[in-house]
């Protein structure tokens, strides 16, 4: 059949033209044959009707798995349920299928959607009938695809490097041929006796927590952290900025052999260990450059949350054990008990 005839193009008939003429009415015809093909109607209404359908065939579907789920319930007798379960569930499915057949319906008015790729001449390899052999067309339409992403995930990239302070301008390598010291941020500069008041304060918001701090290696501060009789933490900073927590046991031994706090070892229970991983976690969550002091009391107040660990319930399951271990999640908001298995 003829591709014109074929695209429902209908032309006078005329004498064959002479051969010099042969290309440009080709070409016309195939410009004609691309305009039908690229862009056929769509009916607005009917799609967002079939939209309506679709939400109107889950809510149905999901009443088939919540009777289901439910069983047979509020009857006195076993007979009276049975029948209540039965009329419900045939009730539901007869819903899914007049949803569906509804969806069939709207999706056969919908029609078959226009292509908005600006692909110009390129969109006349679409009528190429053999497409097994000459996939152009389908992989012209991945590689735009896949540039408008690259585009969009670049233009991201862009904005969160734009926002950091760590950025090399062009004039400074053109000034001078000298290779210049690397500036730091400021936010990491801080003062020791800055340092040592924040830290002070936040020790005097928490009666049940000590706070010791010592510096065994130039101006890098490190804290060892009592929360009562339950735990002890060797806390490593940089400045005001927590680079890494270990948490230990009460009784257990946080020192070296050379009286230095111990800040490779783990701890020997299970429990600790637990918890060393979820304060890793916070260290991750809580973070705000532009105000360190906020994010070492925010920390502070996560670890005190740890004085009732082997006392409060899991807000889940209301267990006190699980596996042989207690609730050792925190919630970073609420403060509340979550065994490890119970928090998702």
């Amino acid at each position: 059949m003829p591709r014109a005839a074929a695209a429902g193009l209908h032309f006078p008939a005329c004498p064959a033209p002479p051969r010099c003429c042969r290309p440009r009415r080709e070409g016309a015809v195939r410009a004609k044959m691309a305009e039908g093909v690229l862009s056929p109607g769509v009916n607005l209404e009917a799609f967002s009707q079939a939209i309506a359908a679709i939400q109107a065939l889950r809510s149905s579907v999901t009443r088939v798995f919540d009777c289901l789920k439910d069983g047979m319930r509020n009857k006195e007798t076993l007979e009276g349920r049975e029948k209540g379960f039965v009329a419900a569930f045939q009730e539901s499915l007869h819903s899914v299928s007049r949803d569906l057949g509804e969806l069939e319906r709207l999706s056969n008015l919908v029609g078959k959607p226009s292509e908005n790729h600006p692909l110009h001449n390129s969109g006349l390899l679409s009528l190429d009938p053999v497409q097994d052999k000459t996939p152009l067309y389908s992989q012209l339409l991945q590689a735009y695809k896949w540039s408008n992403k690259l585009q969009y995930h670049a233009g991201l990239a862009s904005g969160l490097l734009n926002q950091q302070s760590l950025k090399r301008s062009a004039n400074q390598m053109g000034v001078s041929a000298k290779r210049r010291p690397k500036a730091q941020p400021t936010t990491l500069v801080l003062p020791p006796q800055y340092v040592d008041d924040v830290i002070n304060r936040i020790d005097r918001m928490f009666p049940e927590m000590s706070i010791q701090l010592s510096r065994p290696n130039g101006t890098s501060a490190m804290l060892l952290v009592t929360l009562g009789k339950v735990l002890k933490v060797i806390v490593v900073m940089r400045s005001l900025f927590i680079d890494r927590t270990i948490v230990k046991g009460y009784n257990e031994n946080v020192y070296t052999d050379d009286g230095k706090l111990d800040i490779w070892s783990k701890s020997n229970y299970q429990v600790f260990q637990k918890v060393t991983d979820h304060a890793t976690t916070a260290l991750l969550h809580y973070q705000l450059p532009q105000m360190p002091d906020v994010v070492v009391r925010s920390f502070m107040t996560w670890l005190r949350s740890y004085i009732k660990l082997f006392q409060a319930p899991c807000q889940r399951c209301g267990k006190f054990l699980q596996d042989g271990l207690p609730p050792t999640w925190r919630d970073f908001r609420t403060l509340e008990a979550f065994h490890d298995t119970c928090r998702q």
